[in-house]
């Protein structure tokens, strides 16, 4: 008979640790999301849904606008993706940070950036949405396949010359075939992002430009359609999972096995390499800088020249006398701090209890580690919405409280903070607890003197991060936020659907500030040792 084990923490510290995830997650993403289906499965909003030639028509241009902008994105990608991997040069690191904080911004600021770059003529519609989605998914590309072409070994492509094939040849025939698996996964996360556009499709579409998401919230919002807005979001959840596996077995299919390098492989580029290397970085760089610097500088512009007036003027919200704008621009940056603030403690202290009630419950762990990824996999737009039509009713109706934006948000961030400390506690050796209890310390104490101290550094990264995803957050703010209480998103998606150039530039300053804050957290967080890469993180909290 097996003896039990007297370092083992005692199940009534273990069942309280992992009752409020998991109360947190019943709460508001099961329940939601059950009710959401509940609503949505419903034979006649399924017919009415499907009877409308307007559902249809979403759902091209969701599938046709993904499809162009995955393209044009590894079109755009892979030179530069070429560039940083096989060769070291001067800015290399810099343009490898000026991808990485494009990425990482709201998907508003960059919606905003694209509107200050193009002319009136074309600063709406398809052409500036596939601008934006090539611009914000670059650094996918361009890292997923960079990071496994630096460590393809270069005596394959050296042998294949040395038999006589040229450069053309020798990538056809030698590095395609190895790169295949990465490019098929940059091509899902690219789809993958584009199908779900939310942000960009609200900031910079027009009028039969929508996409799955963008029309659930135009139902459920506009035109009170409840079940045709429930119908979409879960057709977009059965088509997502569809892709997911179509993508991981063409992942599978394409693999090859080749002994990749334990060390990156660059040199110095050299004769015609210079030029196509500076090509590569030259038109990468410009195209995402360009819309980051026009945003600066489209905040400073009037009819009258360069100005400080949309800046001095975030704090009026008066037009003229007696009529007012009905946003405050600085009243929604304070909104937006003190919602990340609550949303970054709401996330950091259940991803906390979280990562002690998995390291604790063993194989029953992986469950409840499963179950807190799952909002990670869902829109954004599907929680808020779910959140909506479940807590609008008594004895639950708390669509007026100030602390449902946060949860929202919180729920978002969860998965990336239990990602960042599990990894630290599962690593740390159970001698050192064991050494502990030797020496008279009970599980309780043994386990919290071995293992908080090395979880407050992951906690802290996941912080940053939990910050800034709640700063960007824009799909689920837009259901659950109530008018007047508007987050910094909201406020630039509204001023920028104003017309008058006054407007368009106080939403540009206010983009400029979120994402100097964004950028500026990331990068403390990318100092701290934290990985900032949506690539390497998983991602798909972005920004939406």
């Amino acid at each position: 008979m097996a003896r039990p084990d007297p370092n083992r923490l005692p199940r009534w510290f273990v069942a309280a640790v992992t009752l409020p995830p998991l109360l947190f997650l019943v709460l508001f993403y099961a329940w939601p999301f059950v009710t959401l289906m509940w609503r949505g499965l419903s034979a006649d909003a399924v017919s009415e849904t499907f009877g409308r030639d307007s559902t249809w028509e979403v759902l091209w241009f969701t599938t046709w606008q993904a499809i162009a902008s995955t393209l044009l994105t590894l079109a755009a990608g892979l030179g530069p993706a070429w560039a940083v991997s096989r060769f070291e040069f001067r800015g290399r690191r810099a343009l490898l940070g000026l991808l990485t904080a494009v990425f990482v911004l709201p998907t508003v600021v960059v919606g905003a950036a694209i509107i200050a770059v193009l002319p009136d003529s074309m600063d709406r519609g398809v052409w500036a949405i596939l601008g934006a989605h090539v611009v914000f998914n670059l650094a996918v590309v361009v890292r997923t396949v960079g990071a496994v072409w630096e460590r393809l070994p270069l005596g394959l492509e050296q042998a294949a010359a040395t038999l006589g094939a040229g450069p053309w040849r020798v990538f056809r025939t030698v590095t395609l075939p190895l790169l295949r698996p990465a490019i098929a996964s940059a091509t899902a996360i690219v789809f993958l992002f584009t199908f779900t556009s939310y942000g960009v499709i609200r900031v910079l579409g027009t009028t039969g430009r929508a996409t799955i998401e963008v029309e659930v919230w135009r139902r459920a919002t506009q035109l009170g359609d409840l079940g045709g807005a429930a119908v979409l979001a879960i057709l977009q959840l059965i088509v997502l999972a569809v892709l997911v596996a179509v993508s991981t077995s063409i992942q599978r299919r394409t693999a090859r096995t080749v002994d990749l390098v334990a060390t990156p492989q660059r040199r110095r580029p050299r004769g015609r390499e210079r030029w196509y290397v500076g090509l590569s970085v030259g038109l990468a760089t410009v195209l995402v800088a360009t819309p980051l610097l026009a945003l600066i500088e489209r905040s400073l512009w009037s009819r009258d020249g360069y100005t400080l007036r949309a800046w001095r003027n975030l704090g009026n919200d008066e037009i003229r006398p007696g009529l007012t704008l009905g946003i405050d621009p600085l009243g929604a940056l304070w909104r937006s701090v003190t919602t990340a603030m609550w949303a970054t403690i709401f996330s950091v202290l259940l991803g906390a209890i979280a990562i002690v009630a998995i390291s604790a419950l063993g194989r029953a762990g992986k469950l409840l580690d499963a179950g807190l990824m799952l909002p990670l996999g869902t829109s954004a737009v599907t929680i808020g919405f779910g959140m909506l039509i479940t807590f609008d009713t008594d004895p639950f109706d708390w669509r007026a409280s100030w602390w449902l934006v946060p949860i929202g948000h919180a729920l978002v961030a969860l998965p990336f903070v239990v990602r960042s400390g599990l990894g630290v506690v599962r690593a740390i050796d159970p001698d050192l607890r064991a050494a502990a209890a030797t020496l008279g310390a009970p599980p309780i104490r043994a386990w919290a003197t071995t293992t908080l101290p090395m979880m407050r550094r992951p906690l802290a990264i996941a912080a940053g991060l939990a910050a800034a995803i709640s700063l960007g957050e824009f799909g689920a703010t837009s259901f659950l936020s109530r008018t007047g209480s508007d987050t910094l998103p909201i406020a630039i998606e509204r001023l920028l659907g104003r017309t008058g150039g006054s407007f368009q530039a106080q939403a540009f300053a206010l983009s400029a500030i979120l994402a100097a804050a964004t950028i500026t957290i990331v990068a403390l967080v990318d100092l701290a040792g934290g990985d900032v890469s949506g690539t390497k993180r998983g991602d798909r909290a972005r920004r939406r």
